[in-house]
């Protein structure tokens, strides 16, 4: 069997997202996710351009050794582009073979090590009381672990909070909007959140809260202290990871869970956090870490300093990435909860997947490969829109963290 297209297809059923489909010479083919929020084109390009050339005569089945010669062959290694590209070739070779075999590819993983992968979902609300209400829907929906975001007074907008009735997509059409931050409000009203959760639905729901890097490793540490009473899940992103000997400070401050990662793309990206047992969740994701291979070698690391894996699944991530997600969650002994948060009715026609939802838990499916394939038809009728994630300004102008 040999590679003989690589064809990289962009559309907007609700969002951008870019998928690459992998075709041989046997009638097999796969799928990639290259989706990277904001910068869908330069990924595209970077496939269409530079990676697909390379691809063509060669034999699907070494899928280590094209990870390796897409890694280092190029000489400018790592970022976001450069891995999103070789994740998107990753996931689809692993769906061929797959196919090839006629089986799941957990089980090309060394099998299932649980019966399902359980996730968490969002509930926001523009207030404490309306996030209070989400939680509890949630719950009735069978989730065991819910993310809760809220309002902050006195602050305009605040991540995590849709803008009306609709779900929330951070990414907004046109140039990137401009939203507003304010440190000390957020860290006053926070700890009001999660008590008033606690005592409305007790101790047993998982709750957990992202931070979106918009603090000092200090008042990390503050809001970590503040919010031990609830026992949270976790706290996500504190603070931006590239100073990573600053999570020592949190640490030292904090028996609150810490979790990091959603903007990794290599292992040496979270090298000493892991080794120094500085967090307990690394959230890299299959699509931006550089597919399932490079994913596999990070929780193995990781499982060595009892780090658990707790991936990035949000809408900005195409069913393609979800399905091979579910994958990789199923088949590791360190997995920890996997984000999920729903797509759009538009994206998952475009999207046909076999992974489902039951009482907290999502299951691959049986299905050869990876489970998920896209309908280039529908696909056609959603063309691409520029669309940006914000920018952040504290309130006397300063650009800061979003």
């Amino acid at each position: 069997m040999i590679i003989t297209k690589a064809k990289v297809i962009v559309c907007s059923p609700g969002r951008n997202f870019v998928t690459l489909k992998i075709e041989t010479d046997q009638g097999i083919y796969g799928v990639g996710d290259a989706t990277l929020n904001g910068r869908e084109l330069a990924v595209a390009s970077y496939l269409e351009d530079h990676v697909a050339p390379c691809l063509i005569g060669r034999d699907p089945s070494h899928i280590e050794d094209i990870w390796q010669y897409l890694y280092k062959g190029a000489y400018w290694r790592r970022g976001p582009v450069t891995m999103s590209a070789i994740a998107a070739v990753d996931m689809a070779l692993w769906d061929i073979k797959g196919k090839a075999l006629n089986t799941p590819v957990y089980n090309l993983l060394g099998g299932r090590s649980r019966t399902g992968v359980m996730v968490y979902s969002h509930a926001n609300g523009k207030d404490i009381e309306q996030t209070v209400d989400e939680v509890g829907r949630h719950l009735e929906m069978g989730y065991k672990a819910v993310r809760a975001q809220s309002g902050i007074p006195g602050v305009s907008t605040t991540y995590g909070v849709p803008k009306g009735s609709g779900k929330y997509e951070p990414a907004e059409k046109g140039l990137p909007p401009e939203h507003a931050w304010n440190t000390e409000k957020y860290m006053r009203h926070v700890p009001k959140l999660f008590q008033r959760i606690r005592d409305v639905y007790g101790d047993e729901p998982l709750l957990l809260h992202d931070c979106h890097h918009r603090l000092t490793p200090i008042e990390a540490a503050r809001v970590g202290k503040d919010l031990e009473p609830y026992r949270l899940f976790w706290i996500e992103d504190p603070v931006p990871a590239e100073l990573q000997e600053g999570f020592r400070l949190i640490r030292e401050h904090t028996t609150t869970p810490l979790a990091v990662g959603e903007v990794f793309n290599s292992i040496w990206d979270a090298h000493e956090l892991i080794r120094e047992q500085l967090i307990d969740y690394i959230r890299m994701t299959v699509l931006h870490a550089g597919g399932i291979s490079h994913m596999k070698k990070v929780a193995s690391f990781a499982e060595m300093y009892h780090v658990r894996t707790g991936s990035h699944g949000a809408t900005d991530l195409s069913p393609v990435t979800m399905a091979a997600a579910l994958h990789f969650d199923i088949s590791i002994n360190n997995f920890g909860i996997q984000e999920h948060m729903p797509h759009t009715s538009e994206t998952d026609e475009v999207f046909p997947h076999y992974y489902s939802f039951e009482g907290g838990y999502f299951y691959p499916g049986d299905t050869p490969g990876l489970g998920v394939d896209i309908d280039e038809e529908k696909a056609a009728g959603y063309p691409y829109e520029p669309a940006y994630l914000p920018v952040n300004r504290k309130e006397d102008g300063t650009i800061y963290n979003w």
